[in-house]
């Protein structure tokens, strides 16, 4: 699983009630004769907790579930939220058994594909025009061929690696940030600015489990090496252990030992990363577009943000490293199939697609025919806009096998504490893609 996507899942806020219009989805002329049951499997992708609690009154999925049966009355659907820590386990021996759900929704990429024995290919079920008009399906395709089977849905855009920054700090400090910074030399550069100026912690770092790598990894080689950088590393046609890949470690490692991170980055956790920031233990922060909400909520028009950039020089200067993290199978051995493709279909189309951004305000949706209106959050409102004009890059974590991103994380944390080499971390995630594939 990728770990760095877990606590994306469960620090998603839900940003109020959501109300379906019932116009243009299913009809009676589709719907179930008969009493059916379609048992949905989520790990928290979809269903969020808010305060501890699952929230099935405002959770995306379960106010899907309540506008489907409306429409359907003879159809049930049964969501059971699975311990996102052992869901994979649970799902494989379920399969296996064949006793699993009808529906998974898992996370897109390797985590998909991984399980590609007992998911239902779904090409046959939607025609080209509908596929044209969805964004991302190339990160559920068996083996990530353009022409390999469909293994699953992917739903919504994505998130995005992000700098977001304290606009009361850089005011303080007379630091115009109308023209954010360009380069990722640059943004060291006006971190050093800070420092300089008294700033304690320019940017404020929690790097124990490795997370800051993957994402600053996915960005800087994007950069150099354009979108299909790490589906390339996958299939072999580039080497993991490129002069790309370690420019890129150099860089990465770079941020810990310039002094612009408190003292405690690599030691300190993921669970504090989001809070450190909030309390104002730094001026900036690493994160991602999963976190839009809490910083809106807590900053206000205060925050900024800007994507991470990449390295002088880079061919690729503005793509984007993110990318569809939720994606929506069906199993070759569910009982209801028929009915559970439709509840699918219901899920892909737009307006549900549009329901989910408004709801989560964290990532924009993957639609041809979205309705950006829906997005209110200015940090989504800002990444939607760069989604929609510059190329993105599908992170190394998102694609590459379980075993190989378990190394990777743990290499990244190596690498940032200066136990580890970037030129002997590439090598040795060369090795485990080899023994893993």
């Amino acid at each position: 699983m990728t770990k760095s996507r877990i606590g994306k899942a469960i620090s998603i806020i839900c940003a109020g009630a959501l109300v379906f219009s019932l116009g243009g989805y299913a009809t009676g002329a589709n719907a179930a004769t008969k009493k059916v049951t379609i048992k949905v499997w989520d790990p928290g992708l979809m269903g969020h907790l808010v305060n501890g609690a699952l929230d099935t009154k405002n959770s995306f999925i379960y106010t899907a579930k309540k506008a489907y049966e409306k429409l359907n009355p003879n159809v049930t659907i049964d969501i059971s939220e699975i311990d996102g820590g052992v869901s994979d386990t649970q799902f494989k021996a379920a399969s296996i058994a064949k006793n699993g759900p009808d529906i998974k929704i898992g996370f897109a990429g390797g985590n998909t594909l991984s399980f590609a024995a007992f998911l239902e290919p779904l090409d046959k079920y939607f025609s080209k025009a509908e596929l044209a008009l969805v964004k991302g399906t190339g990160t559920v395709r068996s083996g990530y061929n353009p022409s390999g089977p469909l293994l699953a849905m992917p739903y919504g855009a994505g998130s995005y690696f992000y700098i977001f920054y304290d606009k009361r700090v850089m005011a303080a400090n007379n630091i115009d940030m109308t023209n954010p910074p360009k380069t990722w030399e640059a943004f060291l550069a006006l971190a050093k600015k800070l420092k300089n100026a008294g700033v304690e912690n320019p940017i404020w770092e929690t790097n124990l489990e490795g997370y800051t790598g993957a994402w600053v990894i996915a960005s800087l080689v994007g950069g150099q090496l354009g979108p299909n950088a790490f589906y390339d590393m996958y299939t072999g046609k580039t080497k993991i252990d490129s002069a790309a890949m370690t420019k890129a470690y150099q860089a990465y490692q770079n941020l810990y030992t310039s002094g612009v991170t408190n003292a405690d980055a690599t030691t300190a956790g993921q669970g504090d990363r989001l809070n450190g920031f909030l309390a104002g233990n730094g001026a900036m922060i690493i994160d991602g577009g999963w976190d839009n909400d809490p910083i809106f909520k807590a900053l206000g028009d205060n925050a900024g943000t800007f994507a991470i950039p990449q390295l002088s020089g880079s061919k690729y200067p503005k793509i984007l490293a993110g990318g569809t993290n939720v994606a929506v199978s069906v199993t070759k051995y569910s009982k209801n199939k028929a009915e559970a493709i439709k509840f699918v279909k219901f899920l892909m189309q737009a307006k549900t697609i549009d329901k989910y951004v408004k709801i989560t305000q964290t990532e924009p949706s993957n639609h041809v025919n979205a309705d950006a209106s829906v997005i209110v959050n200015p940090l989504l409102q800002t990444q939607a806009k760069d989604v929609a004009k510059f190329p993105q890059v599908y992170p190394f974590d998102n694609i590459m096998p379980g075993p190989t991103n378990d190394l990777f994380y743990k290499l990244n944390a190596s690498v940032a504490l200066g136990q580890t080499t970037p030129a002997d971390a590439v090598k040795q995630l060369q090795a485990s893609l080899a023994e893993n594939k």
